[in-house]
């Protein structure tokens, strides 16, 4: 899409009177890609509208073999006009020769079968986090995506929204706070909702809450302390959310809060916050360096009011002027999905296959992810200290 255009004005239906030869501000950018929705559930909805409102990839197929979310995802192309390609199996959807790439938003548990078929194809992959849902299948598709010939991008979309996005410029970029020592991230929000099966209330088929939900948070901390985890200890229960909740026989056994503690290869601490019983949806990040301190958060918290919704505080000290700044992205964009996230992780998606280097999530950074939420689970049932190299060893992970 030319600078000339924007997609305010390419998707406006105002502008639809206008024959293609007179559309210019207002035309639609051709779609140059192709690419098939596995699992088309709620994320996968999300990634199918982002998709098409993104514009130069189109959603070709799907495949769900649940017939509620297939229809859903049919409604959502039909309203385009399109009619897309539903297939039987998932074989047929990853091997069509008519696609260049798969979007896979299975469930968790799923994603250690899924894969290999997919990968297979040779085409490129969005794979939803978390990738796996232990330390030994994130291992196995790390490996398999070793000589992968293709893009091969993991969801880990939160450092694309707008609050983690300018963090990670002041902090890694511009260095604004000079260089990190303390991370603290903070999530207080409603429980998980409801999915086809109910799997995510099961640690079974999610990995657990702090590798379903709180990946993204741990690939934050990754990503700013900039090394490897060393140890992780953490402590949790499930105190309110679906005590007495049951599905086919079997009883909820996921966290609905946690204090997790991370130190890193090169001497940075960091914690993680987590309540899932409050009545709000609030993040909150704060670094510390040692020339400087970054607070950032986002609240929703269903109260009527004007206060901002969003904010980052850089305070540098003596030396320099502080700062706050409020940052959104523009509100269509916003929109799109997880406040203007995954349309960002789209972009950059088909950014990494025309050969653009972005800062998506790679296969390694899903692996660490994981590692760090599997460790924190852990820590938790054993009531100690979780050493990473233990953790790799146990597992057979050769790093």
């Amino acid at each position: 899409m030319s600078q000339k255009q924007s997609r305010i004005i390419t998707h406006n239906p105002r502008f639809d009177y206008l024959p293609s030869t007179d559309r210019y501000v207002s035309r639609k950018p051709e779609a140059a890609y192709r690419f098939n929705v596995i699992g088309t559930g709620v994320n996968g909805q999300e990634h199918i509208r982002v998709t098409e409102f993104e514009g130069r990839g189109t959603i070709h197929g799907v495949y769900d073999p649940n017939p509620g979310s297939v229809q859903a995802a049919v409604s959502i192309l039909r309203q385009s006009g399109r009619e897309p390609v539903v297939y039987d199996s998932l074989e047929a959807a990853c091997s069509d020769p008519a696609v260049d790439g798969l979007i896979i938003s299975t469930p968790n548990y799923s994603h250690i079968d899924v894969i290999p078929v997919a990968a297979r194809s040779g085409k490129h992959i969005l794979l939803e986090k978390p990738m796996a849902t232990t330390v030994a299948d994130a291992y196995a598709i790390l490996q398999l995506s070793r000589e992968y010939p293709a893009v091969f991008q993991i969801g880990l979309q939160y450092r694309y929204k707008s609050i983690f996005r300018e963090s990670i410029a002041e902090v890694l970029e511009r260095k604004s706070v000079g260089g990190v020592r303390k991370i603290a991230i903070q999530e207080h929000r409603i429980p998980f909702l409801d999915k086809v099966g109910q799997w995510n209330k099961f640690s079974r088929y999610s990995g657990g809450t702090l590798v379903e939900k709180c990946c993204h948070y741990f690939d934050l901390l990754n990503h700013f302390a900039c090394s490897r985890p060393v140890e992780v200890y953490a402590t949790g229960s499930q105190a309110v959310n679906f005590i007495d909740f049951t599905h086919e026989g079997a009883s909820s056994d996921i966290l609905d809060n946690a204090n997790v503690l991370v130190t890193y290869a090169n001497g940075v601490m960091a914690s993680f916050d987590l309540c899932m019983f409050a009545p709000m949806f609030y993040e909150e990040l704060v670094v510390c360096g040692d020339d400087g301190r970054l607070k950032a958060w986002e609240k929703k918290d269903f109260i009527s009011s004007d206060a901002l919704a969003c904010g980052i505080e850089i305070n540098p000290g003596e030396n320099r002027p502080a700062r706050y700044i409020t940052p959104h992205y523009m509100k269509h964009i916003e929109e799109a999905g997880h406040s203007g996230a995954t349309f960002i992780e789209h972009l950059n998606f088909i950014e990494n296959i025309e050969g653009r280097a972005t800062s998506t999530a790679d296969v390694d950074d899903g692996f660490w992810s994981v590692v760090v939420g599997a460790a924190a689970e852990l820590s938790v049932r054993k009531h100690r200290i979780v050493r990473i190299d233990e953790l790799l060893e146990s597992c057979s992970v050769d790093m």
